[in-house]
């Protein structure tokens, strides 16, 4: 069995749960070889070898020991750069920048099939979640209807101590920043724009349709106000931020990131903390849910560690 040499782009808190899960899984037959950063003498949690580091990209794009690149990094722009140039090489690609994907997916699935190259990206959406794996080998986009659910870990994670800890949110919200879950500048998770970046790729494979995300409306947590949550304390529901995707006829769709008051008797009402869930609707099949961590290091290093097990056994998308 071929084993993979890996040059990876980005090692931060993700690049550093790639590393070590990659170090650490017995089946992986994957080895990183290359890791390019901006500042090498940065201090980190995870010790390596300091000649693992480079800050040129061309010295893991220009290295024929490399078969594969893994880039997580958090600069969009830079990302797409990266991704392309190594596609356009013939390099395969493991992905999690769900915001370059969401703005650049048609042209780099066409830089796919017109260089025979393979884009993996299962990481980009819900965390530990295989949502983009089962839409493609499980369901048949003719058939298929709605896909709906909570695909940002970190609003979930505040209003689940909203509703189910009597918290506030300007505490909650402190709190999802301590541990990590939120940034220092929170708004692309409570404004809705990693929710939509996701809709955005899974509504791809859902029905086989990019939809720009300046198309789609989005309208986040962060003007919740008390009288919401009292109303919903009240009626015996909870506020969830919702990502959804659903055939409206055989011609059209709606999609839309928006809070929604959900019951007790769905699905996605028990997703709490930095979960995710994701309610995938058909024809003959009704509904089926699936629920995984969605913030976090590690459930992002576990599913870009099952998209280099998929590349060792040649997978890729078709689209």
């Amino acid at each position: 069995m071929t084993k993979i040499k890996i040059g990876l782009f980005g090692f931060g808190v993700v690049g550093q749960g790639i590393y070590e899960v990659v170090r650490k899984s017995k089946n992986a037959h994957a080895e990183i070889v290359k890791i390019c950063v901006r500042d090498p003498k940065k201090p980190r949690k995870v010790e390596v070898d300091p000649s693992l580091f480079t800050t040129s990209v061309d010295d893991i794009l220009d290295n024929q020991n490399i078969n594969l690149v893994v880039e997580v990094i958090d600069d969009a722009d830079a990302a797409y750069n990266i991704v392309k140039r190594a596609m356009l090489r013939g390099i395969p690609v493991v992905s999690g920048s769900k915001t370059m994907l969401a703005k650049h997916l048609p042209e780099l699935i066409e830089i796919q099939k017109t260089r025979n190259v393979a884009l993996l990206y299962d990481a980009s959406s819900c965390g530990s979640i295989p949502v983009i794996r089962n839409l493609e080998e499980y369901y048949d986009n003719d058939l298929l209807l709605e896909v709906k659910g909570i695909l940002n870990g970190s609003s979930n994670y505040i209003l689940s101590r909203v509703f189910d800890h009597e918290d506030t949110y300007a505490n909650a919200l402190a709190q999802a920043q301590a541990l990590g879950f939120a940034e220092s500048d929170p708004s692309f998770d409570i404004e809705g724009y990693d929710s939509l970046f996701k809709l955005v790729i899974i509504t791809v494979h859902a029905l086989g349709t990019y939809v720009a995300p300046e198309r789609i409306f989005t309208y986040g947590i962060s003007t919740i106000h008390d009288s919401d949550i009292r109303y919903a304390r009240e009626k015996n529901v909870k506020i969830k931020l919702v990502a959804q995707v659903v055939k409206v006829s055989d011609e059209h769709f709606t999609m839309f990131v928006m809070p929604e008051f959900v019951t007790p008797a769905k699905y996605i009402y028990s997703v709490d903390d930095e979960y995710n869930g994701v309610v995938i609707r058909g024809e003959c099949y009704d509904r089926q849910f699936m629920f995984g961590k969605g913030a976090g290091s590690l459930p992002t290093a576990s599913s870009i560690l099952s998209d280099i097990m998929a590349r060792l056994n040649n997978y890729r998308y078709e689209y």
